[in-house]
């Protein structure tokens, strides 16, 4: 979340073709029991089994990470380089990633009101109660040309999914990582930083806070640390750059439930982000199925 940076008739028949031989999310549920997760009881990216997800794996009710279909955070801050919002869109779209079904959320990062960089994430929850990142397909925006080499997804390319926020988070644990894909070199780590914490930011002012430490292990010093602040039933509403070059704070300045007609365009932008990953990066999604519709 918030991340720090075909011919149609023979694309449908491999569409098609694929689903098929994907299970069902019938057949999830009556798979058996998922695995116990390590020995320290902290649920790390070593513990993800596609055993671990059933039929409810898009229904994302994580008390830090709540995915509600339809809801939209708008986050603001200033950096040295102008003015940054990211504005992030939990949609009605889910997308088959490794076996296991996903939701896909909408990420527009824009900076002085121009759109930088468009992302669809894919996260889905275990029976746990553990939210996972499977991928990221994200666009960047530069003077006209969109590209998308920053692409990856679990089980392509050696990449790996991880572990976005435990269920039940606590301090004095040791660090998980939230996703890693050495063909891009993307690699995140996180560890619980502080927890029942109270953040005031424009939207309102939360108590019961779970502060969350994540950093890339590779870019350091150079990239520092970002903390996120998590609030009980509504997810990031702060984000505190330490170290590195350029620090940064964005603050949740906008809380949204779209209606049905900005529902009804988000799942159409994000259905045509999603078919458009085919070409932009081939390499990648050349052997998933289409996203579509819960």
């Amino acid at each position: 979340m918030f991340a720090r940076r075909v011919p149609l008739a023979a694309a449908t028949a491999l569409a098609a073709a694929l689903l098929a031989a994907l299970p069902a999310p019938n057949a999830l549920a009556n798979r058996k029991p998922a695995p116990q997760p390590s020995p320290s009881g902290v649920v790390t990216d070593k513990d993800f089994n596609v055993k671990r997800f059933s039929a409810d794996s898009i229904n994302v009710d994580n008390t830090f990470l709540p995915l509600t279909p339809g809801a939209q955070y708008t986050l603001t801050g200033t950096t040295t380089g102008g003015n940054h919002q990211v504005v992030f869109t939990v949609t009605d779209v889910t997308k088959w990633v490794n076996h296991v079904r996903t939701v896909v959320i909408w990420d527009r990062d824009f900076q002085d009101g121009e759109l930088a960089e468009e992302e669809l994430a894919f996260m889905a929850q275990d029976d746990q109660g553990n939210v996972w990142s499977l991928g990221e397909y994200p666009e960047e925006h530069d003077e006209g040309t969109v590209s998308a080499p920053s692409t990856w997804l679990s089980g392509h390319n050696g990449a790996h999914a991880g572990v976005l926020m435990q269920a039940h988070p606590k301090t004095d644990t040791r660090a998980y990582i939230q996703g890693r894909a050495p063909d891009i070199e993307f690699f995140d780590k996180a560890v619980v930083a502080q927890t029942n914490q109270k953040v005031c930011v424009p939207v309102d002012c939360y108590r019961g806070v779970l502060v969350v430490d994540e950093w890339d292990p590779t870019a350091q010093p150079e990239d520092g640390h970002q903390f996120k602040y998590h609030a009980p039933g509504v997810g990031v509403v702060k984000i505190v750059g330490k170290g590195g070059i350029e620090q940064e704070t964005l603050v949740l300045t906008k809380l949204h439930t779209l209606s049905d007609k900005e529902m009804k365009a988000a799942t159409a932008r994000v259905l045509d982000l999603d078919k458009r990953a085919y070409k932009l990066a081939k390499d990648v999604y050349a052997h998933t199925p289409f996203a579509s519709l819960r």
